[in-house]
């Protein structure tokens, strides 16, 4: 019995240092993304299940990585402290984002050209089949 299956084509990207050190990826977005919804680090990492010290962590090998700022930090006090992105980290998401989406929409259509429609995904499909 055949299944007939489609093939999908994923492209994880970041960006390294010439170091070969991390500085962006998927994983800093969300980061970032999270620390912009709570308006603190210690919200952001309740949200994503880590600690506070990681995702501080994360955020500074960063900020240390590109030598500028990721957020606008608020020390607590009455009301609390908090963070914000800065300008830059704002620019920054959104320039990553339309990398990861400009390297996938590249990846199908390589994809598409090197699979193409004949290419049989089923089961035993490596078998020769008659034109």
């Amino acid at each position: 019995m055949a299944v007939d299956k489609k093939l999908v084509v994923h492209c994880k990207v970041w960006v390294e240092d010439d170091a070969g050190a991390l500085v962006f990826g998927a994983g800093r977005l969300r980061i970032l993304e999270a620390v912009e919804r709570a308006g603190s680090i210690i919200g952001a990492a309740k949200e994503l299940g880590m600690s506070y010290s990681a995702v501080w962590g994360k955020i500074r090998a960063t900020e240390k990585r590109l030598g500028r700022p990721m957020l606008n930090k608020k020390i607590g006090g009455v009301k609390g402290g908090g963070s914000a992105l800065t300008p830059y980290a704002k620019e920054l998401l959104e320039r990553f984002r339309t990398l990861e989406g400009r390297t996938q929409e590249a990846a199908e259509q390589i994809f598409e050209a090197i699979f193409g429609p004949d290419f049989d995904a089923r089961p035993n499909s490596g078998e020769k089949r008659a034109p």
